[in-house]
């Protein structure tokens, strides 16, 4: 097949790129600033010439969005808003005038669409969408206005001829270097890797490889459109989280941490607590009715392969 994917040069993209063209799928890259001969430069706003590797595509798989790990500003939120709404807008209007459009379009989306919640797992169907919730800082609602904008503009583009799905996704763990699993790794390395504020907050996460997978059981399946969680089925407390990590790469301890120094951790890396105190509870009940079976479905098994994958590459590259 021919795949687009737009914003695909981030973690994810990368993710994508590598399976997708192992597989023998032709795949093409929209980026701001194109390096290889694969990619194709767009500015994520305008139509361009870029629209025409949309058209006569097979797949789109639209990434693009400015990176959550910021500090939550107001400039850097509302950042995150326009450049994830007009990217899907202007897609949509690429895939709208397509002679030929492609046959499914996949937008990403977030799981930090459900709200803050350590009662019970949110799935496509009973899961809470968050709004105003109790003991939590205002502006976290504006994370989820952000994922129902980006879905929205999915939802309300004029594609008749392709189906739609948005990817609520959980963190995607690889071992690529400066990815979500790359940061939580040296945390634990460091001694880092225990508890945040207590450590009851749940964590959802997905393996990069059933992130892949369940992306090519979303094109295979044409009876799927509108939201899908992509996460794995057994999302744990964020104390547990750590501690299979820390064992998978064999540290004994992780200091635990209050809320105040997350502040003070997530301010030095100018990123934003939300990232490390909301509860994200979040199951792939749609994936699971459908049939679909997870490599990797409990957080210590997938630890430890991602643990062995970066070790196998650095022994590799000579570090």
């Amino acid at each position: 097949m021919k795949i687009v994917i737009p914003g695909g040069t981030g973690q994810v993209g990368a993710i994508l790129d590598r399976a997708l063209t192992a597989a023998g799928h032709d795949v093409v890259v929209l980026t701001r600033r194109p390096r290889r001969e694969r990619e194709v430069g767009w500015d994520g706003e305008t139509l361009g010439a870029w629209a025409e590797v949309v058209d006569g595509s097979d797949v789109v798989i639209n990434l693009a969005g400015r990176s959550v790990s910021c500090r939550y500003t107001e400039a850097n939120l509302r950042a995150m808003m326009d450049s994830r709404v007009r990217s899907a807008q202007v897609v949509g209007e690429a895939i709208g005038a397509a002679a030929r459009p492609p046959k499914v379009w996949l937008q990403m989306s977030t799981a930090t669409v459900y709200a803050h919640r350590f009662d019970a797992a949110n799935d496509e169907a009973t899961g809470i969408v968050g709004g105003a919730e109790p003991d939590v800082p205002g502006y976290w609602g504006f994370s989820v206005e952000i994922a129902k904008a980006w879905e929205a503009a999915q939802e309300e583009a004029r594609t008749p001829d392709t189906r739609k799905v948005a990817l609520r996704s959980a963190m995607v763990m690889s071992p690529d270097r400066e990815g979500v699993f790359d940061v939580l790794l040296k945390m634990a390395r460091l001694g880092l890797g225990g508890p945040v504020a207590g450590g009851r907050q749940y964590v959802s996460w997905i393996h990069d490889r059933d992130f892949v997978r369940a992306v090519e059981f979303l094109v295979a399946r044409d009876d799927f459109t509108g939201p899908v969680n992509l996460a794995a089925p057994a999302p744990l407390p964020q104390r547990a989280f750590m501690r299979a990590l820390r064992g998978a790469w064999g540290v004994p301890v992780g200091l635990p941490a209050t809320k105040w120094m997350a502040e003070l951790g997530a301010f030095a890396l100018r990123s934003d607590t939300e990232l490390l105190l909301k509860s994200r509870r979040v199951v792939p009940g749609r994936l699971l009715e459908a049939g679909f079976t997870f490599e990797h479905a409990e957080w210590e098994g997938a630890a430890l392969d991602l643990v062995r994958r970066v070790r196998a590459t650095r022994r590799g590259a000579g570090q």
